[in-house]
């Protein structure tokens, strides 16, 4: 009697360590911050981090829509589209491109290649400047690519590239500035001190609403932030940090506060490809604003006798 009782027993007491360890690995995966359950969105929960390939791949897929089609595959050379033309254009990101663009196909293979690309595209062009027929406008062409560019940033909210050019292609080619700042601040919230999209927004300011102290606001934070992310960097993003001073010194120049210009272009001297030109523009201000020499003349004066 007693013996029949004993796998009984047995199998009550595994259900109910089961059961007290599932309870327990519950509680810890709920508090786990790596925890799916604590996302809400659900195209995040279903694919997980495969989305950022996702996403990549839209993004890519929107360059190709703006080529209208004629783009290079994974068999083809890519040295001219390694930085996609719609980024590169806009002017948020450095370029990378080299080599010819037109010719990434090469020469055809033989008589069977060369009959087959009569069947696509086959001609360089861009959506906005009319697309592979001519009768395409700005806007019409541009609004191919959004639906691309927005689903790309919904599955990685992180890529600041997706806000910053959509916002470009927003206010400059189809007259939306208020949408594109809005989707500007909405990338803001998702990646907080990103200087890429302060920058931005301040572009908005100063190129749509001529609001200068709203931009020289933004691209003093832009800067800010740019310090903090990018200067102990080996290879730090230059190609930002001289957009960013460079229109802070002729923000400056223009309202007439020239000692503040000098001082940007000096940082934006420090890292620019060419250096003369822009002591070329430091000399053609001192020379317009005299007092600006011998303001700097008594400054160095001064450190002398500190020393």
């Amino acid at each position: 009697m007693r013996a029949s009782r004993i796998p009984g027993l047995s199998l009550a007491a595994l259900l109910v360590l089961c059961f007290g360890t599932a309870a327990s690995l519950d509680v810890w995966f709920q508090n786990w911050p790596g925890s799916r359950t604590q996302k809400t969105d659900a195209l995040a929960v279903i694919l997980g981090e495969s989305r950022r390939l996702f996403a990549n791949s839209f993004f890519v897929k929107a360059d190709a829509y703006f080529h209208s089609g004629y783009y290079p595959t994974i068999f083809d050379n890519n040295e001219a589209f390694k930085t996609p033309h719609m980024a590169e254009d806009s002017g948020t990101v450095a370029g990378h491109n080299q080599g010819d663009e037109n010719a990434f196909m090469g020469r055809p293979l033989d008589w069977i290649d060369s009959f087959g690309r009569e069947f696509v595209p086959s001609r360089h062009t861009h959506l906005d400047q009319g697309g592979p027929t001519g009768d395409l406008g700005e806007s019409s062409g541009v609004r191919e690519i959004l639906p691309w560019l927005e689903l790309s940033a919904d599955l990685n909210p992180n890529d600041v590239r997706t806000y910053t050019v959509t916002a470009y292609w927003l206010r400059q080619r189809m007259g939306k500035a208020y949408e594109a700042e809005q989707f500007l601040r909405q990338g803001l919230d998702a990646n907080p001190g990103s200087y890429e999209i302060l920058f931005e927004l301040g572009r908005v300011r100063a190129e749509n609403y001529h609001d200068s102290a709203r931009a020289r606001n933004l691209w003093e934070a832009a800067l800010q932030n740019w310090r903090k992310q990018e200067s102990g960097k080996p290879e730090p993003d230059k190609f930002l940090f001289i957009q960013i001073t460079s229109r802070l010194a002729k923000l400056e120049e223009r309202d007439g506060h020239y000692p503040q210009a000098l001082a940007y272009m000096e940082m934006w001297k420090s890292m620019s490809p060419t250096p003369d030109a822009v002591q070329k523009q430091m000399d053609e201000l001192r020379q317009e604003h005299p007092s600006l020499s011998a303001k700097a003349s008594a400054s160095t004066q001064k450190e002398g006798k500190l020393q």
